[in-house]
């Protein structure tokens, strides 16, 4: 099987050859800089480390290292910043060199850290001293009091870190033609040039754009007390992503089989709405949205959403989600036998590969490669699983352990045959 086949394969519920594995086609899924630099020198790799996601500082993994990961899948940003003036120096947190795209400019905050500024001079990000990735500084509609307010939605996403210091190709407005015949360009040029899966980012946020907009606090208080504002607010938002999902998939429909979504629904111990405040406020501007990406995309409809969000997967699946990621088996009821039994029908699964948050970061190899090929017996069964571990690896990860993550992944649940530099 190709790549691609694999992934579609497995998206389709099907048995293949392997289980298909990402690293890094979208934002949830990859590595931050600083072990990837580590990772590097493990394996013996040469070459200038590229942080694509400037707010997560998450690297660009290098064309061999995808290979030698047996990876099957690819980000759309990949066919954007390809000429060396596209990026500049950049010092990590740990003093180890990378690069940035030449468009970023944060500057000093006089304590070690890093500011990002809007246009009139608004702080938007922070990243202070001794932390390893920019935090959003201003909810730029947080003192708002009136639907009129969120008129101007895209001067205040201006304002907002995840959308004014966003990954390609949502860098530059898709509404300006010169853009959009160029994402058209090289949609088409990704799509000719690798037998991958491409997978394109779109969001179609709604608590998320919510939260970001109003603060993450402010905006689940609106939910409660002032809910014709908050829908108000929710409203716009679907305004815009209608406007802009058209002009999408006609520039890279044709060329990419996966479409992200985004929205965190969840928490380490629960969702962060009740079943009922789901389906009253999110659920049916979900479905709107979602049902517009089906009229203009026939591939796979998959979403982000973090935490503990078992008791909303069935509503997620009657609006159209076909893939959920990251799978985050630690999380209370997201345990892998039960989304499997529950839902593995009707769900596929993108992520839950290993626990980020334990033992990759502390175990040793061996314990990684026994919780890698009992997620692939549990959630790969049948078909419906892509491997990746749960969300991005961390800067406190060892590379040994993710050599032997991507070793295991590859061998399937029975063997596990070393790559070279384990």
């Amino acid at each position: 099987m190709t790549s691609r086949q694999r992934v579609i394969a497995a998206l389709s519920h099907q048995e293949t050859d392997r289980v298909p594995i990402d690293l890094g086609a979208m934002r949830s899924t990859g590595i931050m800089a600083m072990p990837y630099n580590a990772l590097k020198n493990h394996l013996g790799i040469a070459s200038d480390t590229r942080v694509y996601d400037v707010v997560q500082q998450l690297a660009e993994p290098d064309e061999c290292l995808l290979d030698q990961f047996g990876v099957d899948v690819l980000d759309l940003s990949r066919a954007f910043f390809d000429q060396p003036e596209d990026w500049k120096p950049w010092p990590l947190p740990d003093g180890s060199p990378a690069r940035i795209p030449a468009w970023f400019d944060p500057e000093p905050d006089g304590r070690g850290g890093w500011l990002v500024r809007a246009a009139d001079g608004t702080v938007i990000a922070h990243m202070p001293a001794g932390v390893h990735y920019f935090h959003q500084a201003c909810h730029p509609f947080e003192l708002a009091t009136a639907p009129d307010d969120f008129a101007d939605l895209a001067a205040a996403n201006a304002k907002v870190s995840w959308s004014a210091m966003a990954c390609a190709p949502w860098h530059k407005p898709l509404t300006d033609p010169q853009h959009f015949t160029d994402l058209r360009r090289r949609a088409l040029h990704l799509r000719a040039s690798t037998d991958r899966a491409i997978m394109a980012a779109l969001g179609g946020n709604i608590l998320e754009g919510g939260q970001f907009l109003r603060g993450f606090g402010t905006f689940l208080e609106d939910l409660v007390a002032r809910p014709a504002l908050a829908e108000a607010l929710m409203d716009r938002l679907v305004e815009s992503y209608l406007e802009t999902i058209p002009r999408f998939f006609a520039a890279v429909g044709d060329c990419i089989d996966v479409v992200q979504m985004g929205d965190d629904l969840g928490t380490q111990t629960a969702a962060q709405l009740s079943p009922a405040m789901y389906r009253r406020f999110i659920k049916p501007r979900h479905t709107i949205v979602y049902e517009a990406v089906r009229k203009h995309f026939d591939g796979f409809i998959f979403l982000h959403s973090c935490g503990a969000i078992a008791e909303l997967i069935p509503d997620l699946i009657d609006e159209g989600v076909q893939v959920i990621n990251p799978v985050q088996t630690s999380c209370a009821g997201m345990e892998p036998e039960r989304l499997k039994r529950e839902f593995g029908r009707h769900m596929a699964f993108w992520g839950g590969g290993c626990e980020t948050q334990g033992v990759l970061r502390t175990g040793t190899p061996e314990q990684v490669r026994d919780q890698v090929r009992q997620r692939i017996r549990v959630l790969g069964a049948r078909g419906g699983f892509v491997f990746t571990q749960v969300h991005n690896i961390m800067a406190d990860v060892p590379p040994a352990n993710i050599v032997a993550m991507f070793e295991a992944a590859q061998a399937g649940p029975r063997s596990s045959a070393p790559l070279s530099g384990s």
